[in-house]
């Protein structure tokens, strides 16, 4: 690979900022927007590379061998741009949420059906165990979009588990960290420690999270190293079977108040003319065909760099 340039890091630090924005949004997975951002693999690869050896290189090599060995300017990009998505992002996409569900869930809506294309199309070989795992894939992200929420749970053992559950499922494509920790149950506790600054459940999530990270990156970096097309097929299936969560027009069953939080915990996909209200149709077309197409304009730009 060839030395980034600053501009390289500023386009690093645009992807985090779109990753940070999805993972924002309930039902969409930051690890999608890596994956269409044609980042995935390097990111996978640079936390792959954090270990205990690290200790014998810095101690050996000193700071600028640590630092190449973890592909820390590129790191440090992407968590920047992620952490300034959160940081700004945030309140605005949660009021579109609140007051724009329709369109905002549509403009997503489009973008996860092009990435189905565009991750589908990496894989090199279709056959039966390519198109078995595919499938496999696509019932397991949909039977999770469908799984009940559980009572929440507060004892550090489980906190810690969630913890590393839920920031799996925000690298893998597909399926939102932040919906895993709704269906879990400590999605309230873990907000409350955050709003009352409860250091030993911050530290107890963060912990799982860091293993959950780490020993996850593992298991996905062996993946593509040895059963690329299988992997590329699994990923596919996920982002396919996400579609269930993030379809435009639903009817809620039933909300869970959170703080000052209202999550949707039971609902089901309607068609627009049985949707309660302005389905805004037109307006949802167009912004999930610009959803859609806006993965295959970054496609054509990435490769005419």
């Amino acid at each position: 690979m060839k030395p980034r340039r600053l501009t390289d890091y500023i386009i690093i630090t645009l992807k985090g900022m779109a990753m940070g924005a999805a993972d924002v949004v309930p039902g969409v997975s930051g690890g999608t927007i890596a994956f269409i951002s044609g980042i995935y693999e390097e990111l996978i690869t640079s936390i792959n590379n954090i270990d205990l050896s690290l200790i014998t290189v810095l101690r050996k090599e000193g700071i600028k061998a640590f630092w190449s060995r973890i592909n820390g300017n590129f790191l440090l990009a992407l968590f920047a741009g992620i952490f300034i998505s959160v940081l700004s992002l945030a309140k605005f996409l949660s009021w579109l949420l609140e007051n724009e569900p329709v369109l905002l869930w549509s403009f997503f809506f489009g973008l996860v059906v092009a990435s189905v294309f565009f991750v589908g199309k990496e894989i090199q070989k279709w056959n039966l165990g390519t198109v078995v795992v595919f499938v496999l894939g696509a019932v397991v992200a949909y039977f999770i979009t469908e799984l009940p929420v559980s009572e929440n749970t507060d004892s550090l053992p489980y906190l810690f588990m969630s913890g590393a559950l839920a920031v799996c499922a925000m690298i893998l494509p597909g399926i939102s960290g932040a919906f895993i920790l709704v269906l879990l149950g400590p999605y309230k506790t873990i907000l409350d420690a955050v709003h009352e600054r409860d250091i030993k459940i911050v530290l107890t999530v963060a912990l799982g999270a860091i293993v959950g990270l780490l020993s996850f990156a593992r298991l996905l970096k062996w993946m593509f190293n040895n059963y690329k097309n299988i992997t590329l097929a699994l990923l596919t299936g996920f982002i396919l079977g996400s579609l269930n969560k993030i379809w435009p027009w639903k009817k809620v069953l039933q909300t869970r108040t959170f703080g000052d939080k209202t999550i949707v915990v039971d609902d089901v996909n309607v068609l627009p003319g049985a949707f309660e209200g302005d389905n805004q149709l037109m307006l949802a077309i167009i912004l999930a065909i610009l959803g859609f197409s806006l993965i295959f304009i970054l496609e054509k730009a990435a490769s005419k760099k």
